[in-house]
């Protein structure tokens, strides 16, 4: 049977993903919590969560001793499919600036900046349901209408550099980057394990892609 990797390097909303993720599964793949970068290697896919600052969470992944080094195997060498979910979608970025300037994977340019709105009444952080707007069709998104709601938690976003790498948006004072994807990498902003049903089909769709 398939392995799903789930990453744990001490960042990320582990229990509610791997529940979410072995639902959505339905007996057809394994998923599997670690922080062990063979099992990263011998699986089949890749999920990152990630909750909190970006440094921290970049640093406590750097922190897993050969982690960064099985992803980049397996995810640009192998072409693997990767799901990135909130943090763990920022840390793609070529750098995040909250509490200076942190380097992060590099695997889609752009930078992780402040959300702001135009709205200053509006809060920060955004939280809770906001509609998915679609740039572009993608195949984790099939099934899934424009417009549908998802669960948001952050203060920052990602702001790809390649218009090419943003597939969705959602508004909140300004369109704000919902989720990215460059070949077989994709990350959401929201999180599929807090969004009920849409979210639950956007794993599934993730545990059959097949990019390229």
């Amino acid at each position: 049977m398939p392995t799903t990797a789930l990453i744990d390097y001490g960042s990320g909303n582990l229990a509610s993903a791997a529940k979410a993720l072995a639902r959505a599964a339905n007996g057809k793949s394994d998923i599997v919590t670690t922080a062990d970068p063979q099992v990263v290697l011998d699986a089949e896919r890749i999920v990152l969560p990630g909750v909190g600052a970006f440094a921290d969470c970049m640093r406590g992944l750097n922190a897993v001793p050969g982690m960064v080094e099985a992803l980049r195997e397996k995810v640009l060498k192998e072409g693997a499919p990767f799901l990135g979910i909130c943090v763990g979608m920022q840390l793609l970025a070529t750098v995040g600036v909250e509490f200076g300037r942190h380097a992060g994977l590099g695997w889609i340019a752009g930078e992780v900046v402040k959300i702001t709105p135009d709205d200053k009444s509006l809060k920060i952080p955004h939280m809770g349901w906001n509609e998915i707007r679609k740039a572009q069709s993608h195949p984790l998104l099939e099934g899934i209408p424009d417009k549908a709601h998802a669960y948001f938690v952050h203060s920052f976003q990602l702001k790809p550099v390649l218009p090419d790498d943003l597939i969705a948006t959602t508004d909140y004072g300004g369109p704000l980057t919902a989720m990215v994807g460059n070949e077989n990498i994709a990350g959401t902003q929201f999180h599929p394990e807090k969004s009920q049903a849409i979210g639950i089909k956007l794993l599934e769709n993730f545990l059959n892609w097949r990019p390229g």
